[in-house]
């Protein structure tokens, strides 16, 4: 599942060069699996949500991603503070610019949108 998310991560920032370019090159392996590690982290144990792929309706990846997607556009305090958390590990660890990790945050609705709709895999 990690390496889904990982691969997914990689993808989606070489999609959106606009997002990338604020990513120092010798640090984006790094920041890769840090978004990702914090994407699982923040992932329920598969036995909450009712089991399932990605592409299925209650699914596990279907069910957090779609509620922590609309959490984050609808301004939700408690998605705000999942994406605080991601922003204050990437400035501590990294010392990203606020330009980056601003661009990081605005990145993640996309991210997780990409892999609630991402087909499951064995």
């Amino acid at each position: 599942m990690f390496e889904e998310i990982l691969n997914t991560v990689k993808q989606h920032f070489a999609e959106n060069p606009e997002i990338a370019q604020h990513i120092p090159a010798d640090q984006q392996e790094a920041i890769h699996n840090e978004i990702a590690t914090h994407v699982a982290n923040n992932m329920p144990a598969s036995g909450e949500t009712g089991g399932g792929g990605a592409a299925s309706g209650g699914g596990l990846l279907s069910g957090l991603f779609g509620k922590v997607e609309a959490a984050i556009s609808s301004g939700n305090p408690i998605a705000s503070a999942v994406e605080g958390g991601l922003v204050a590990s990437l400035t501590s660890k990294f010392g990203l610019p606020a330009a980056a990790t601003g661009a990081i945050a605005g990145a993640l609705p996309g991210l997780l949108q990409k892999l609630m709709n991402k087909p499951a895999t064995a």
